[in-house]
């Protein structure tokens, strides 16, 4: 039998607010709030002129279960765009726009296969090729246990199955945990792809079968930085070709500008200049964070008289009206290295303090993030806040101890 192709995606939070950009020109903030309308766009042309076999969207269509009345015509028109070139759209809906939530509602096009509440199969025939596809939609926004259960072990030799999950692996805790399952748990259900979401980084948990999180389609924040997109899937019962496509509209990124030797401020504006084209040309639009590397004492004196928001005013004045856009959120001033010897006393703090796991963490900052004005301007803890603050403390205690 041939092998089929289809397209994995998920995570597309169709008319997501981008909430936390302040003071962006006005024709900046409309192409960042457009970006998941034009990366699905992407999607839907690829779809029309290479023509796979279906497309799979495992969850979170929607930003909010209310599903803007934008958003759902956006997709409407899209389904119908698909249904008139017979391809088929099986979809699954998430956390985000679980089935409990409230809106107006508009009908698709016969060619969308709604997944219900309950666990249920979807049944295609590809050139003679039989294609069992399971899975479910959140019937409310909190499903915090397993459902892995519910999914048929796969005994049919003849067929290919697929299993759709909107979920998180147990014990991951980047992101809240819904529908948490083990990899062994994917596996004994002996499908030969596992289709999954709500995880926004691209991830292969395992390679034969795949297990596979494609990330979200459009970064929304600095923390998704890089391309996004889906995968181009090719499958048979022998073996996946797994083809990674961007859709990024807007690419969130950090640059690295080495500030090494740097005197005057013609020169550092050169530097972070060529950066950000290097930037330009490799992600197009974007949204960036400038990291000025190696400030030593003569760079870091040419801020005693100028801000930092004044250097950023400056920078970004300087790339209005270069297409694609390149917007300068932020700018990071890293000192050059000094090397502090550690005391006995700092060093029995600094073991204490690599020993505290992210629950640790957490009860230290409660006070920071229970505080109520403060709370909802903050993302939750990630490992790599937690890896940043440690070194950053470590060094602080280092420096401080110094100077005594």
């Amino acid at each position: 039998m041939s092998a089929i192709r289809f397209f994995h995606m998920a995570d597309l939070h169709l008319d997501s607010p981008f909430k936390g950009l302040f003071g962006l020109p006005e024709h900046i903030l409309k192409k960042i709030r457009l970006s998941t309308f034009e990366a699905f766009d992407k999607i839907i042309v690829k779809a029309i002129q290479e023509k796979p076999d279906f497309l799979l969207i495992v969850g979170d269509i929607y930003d909010g279960e209310n599903r803007s009345l934008q958003a759902q015509r956006r997709f409407q028109d899209a389904m119908e765009k698909l249904f008139q070139h017979n391809i088929p759209v099986i979809v699954s809906y998430g956390n985000h726009d679980h089935l409990n939530g409230t809106w107006t509602r508009f009908a698709l096009p016969s060619n969308v296969y709604e997944l219900p509440a309950e666990t249920s199969v979807v049944q295609l025939k590809i050139r003679g090729q039989q294609v069992n596809i399971y899975g479910f939609s959140y019937p409310e926004r909190h499903l915090r246990e397993s459902v892995i259960e519910s999914y048929p072990t796969a005994h049919d030799q003849h067929a290919l199955h697929i299993g759709m999950l909107h979920g998180s692996e147990a014990g991951n805790t980047t992101h809240d945990v819904y529908a948490p399952f083990t990899k062994q748990q994917l596996l004994e259900k002996n499908y030969h792809y596992w289709a999954l979401g709500h995880i926004h980084k691209r991830q292969l948990l395992h390679q034969n079968p795949p297990i596979v999180y494609p990330g979200n389609i459009q970064s929304r924040h600095r923390k998704e930085q890089g391309m996004k997109g889906f995968y181009d899937v090719t499958l048979s019962k022998t073996s996946t070709e797994l083809d990674f496509i961007s859709t990024s509209a807007v690419v969130y990124s950090t640059i690295e500008v080495d500030c090494t030797d740097v005197v005057h401020a013609n020169e550092l504006l050169k530097r972070c200049a060529e950066a950000i084209t290097a930037n330009r040309k490799k992600f197009g639009a974007s949204v960036v964070e400038l990291h000025l590397q190696q400030i030593d004492e003569q760079t870091e004196a040419l801020f005693e008289h100028a801000t930092v928001d004044a250097w950023l005013e400056t920078i970004r004045e300087a790339e209005e009206g270069i297409e694609p856009m390149c917007w300068v959120q932020k700018m990071v001033l890293q000192k050059a290295a000094r090397f502090y010897e550690h005391t006995a006393t700092t060093q029995s703090v600094v073991s204490l303090m690599e020993q505290w796991d992210s629950n640790e963490w957490k009860d230290i900052l409660k006070d920071l993030y229970q505080y109520a004005g403060g709370a909802r301007l903050i993302e939750p803890l990630s490992e790599k806040d937690i890896e940043n603050l440690t070194h950053r403390a470590q060094t602080l205690l280092a420096e401080e101890i110094q100077r005594a």
